[in-house]
């Protein structure tokens, strides 16, 4: 068993990056078309929070600029990135450069982008939005779910991105 580490000083950003990092979870390419041309970014706090309806919830940074574009669109796509996407999710996760370039993707005829080789795809429309401190937590209304069986899901832990292997 791991001993554990305590730190009786308060907790900083930089200390809580590192604790919650500790947890692992997916990593979700949310997106959509804006003046025909994708827009999105990666998320990996993303949870499941209701079956009826079904809904879901994503935390959004404050300071994201990418979040207002979409926040106004009709219906975004979820794309649940799978093991192999880790370079994706880092381009997707950058302030610069075309997020998309290189990447496979498509559109629905409502506008959601999906992208290809994902594990799952999700599309939603935004419902209410509250206050999360540093971020605004999203309740999203999901509208459709496909579902790649026997892809394997990409794993944030730690900073880094892990592969799932069976429990003996």
């Amino acid at each position: 068993m791991a001993t554990p580490v305590h730190h009786p000083s308060a907790l900083d950003a930089g200390a809580l990056r590192r604790a919650f990092g500790a947890y692992p979870t997916g990593v979700v390419a949310i997106g959509a078309l804006r003046d025909g041309e994708p827009v999105g970014f990666a998320a990996s706090s993303f949870v499941s929070i209701s079956l009826e309806p079904p809904m879901v919830a994503v935390s959004v940074a404050r300071t994201s600029t990418t979040w207002p574009r979409l926040a106004e669109a009709p219906v975004l796509g979820l794309s649940v990135l799978s093991h192999g996407q880790g370079a994706l999710c880092r381009k997707l996760a950058s302030r610069a450069g075309d997020r998309f370039d290189g990447t496979p993707w498509q559109a629905t005829d409502g506008g959601a982008v999906l992208i290809h080789d994902a594990t799952l795809w999700l599309t939603a429309r935004v419902g209410p939005v509250y206050d999360g401190g540093d971020h605004e937590i999203v309740l999203l209304e999901l509208l459709s779910a496909e579902l790649f069986p026997g892809v394997e899901p990409l794993v944030f832990h730690t900073s880094q991105f892990r592969e799932l292997t069976p429990h003996a």
